[in-house]
């Protein structure tokens, strides 16, 4: 099972994780990315988006 890590700062500028490993989530986060970020995350590369990191994990 796959799960996406999205990393990003909170409101006090803490940095936290959100682990995703409901295979709709991930499908429907999947649309956020362009297809060069989509192919770097599949191959388990971090990608940024403004400033969350997000990378799957197989």
């Amino acid at each position: 099972m796959a799960v996406l890590i999205r990393r990003y700062k909170g409101q006090h500028g803490i940095m936290q994780e959100e682990r995703i490993d409901d295979e709709d989530r991930i499908e429907r986060y999947k649309r956020l990315f362009e297809k060069d970020d989509l192919k770097k995350l599949e191959t388990g590369e971090k990608v940024f988006i403004e400033k969350d990191e997000w990378q799957l994990l197989p």
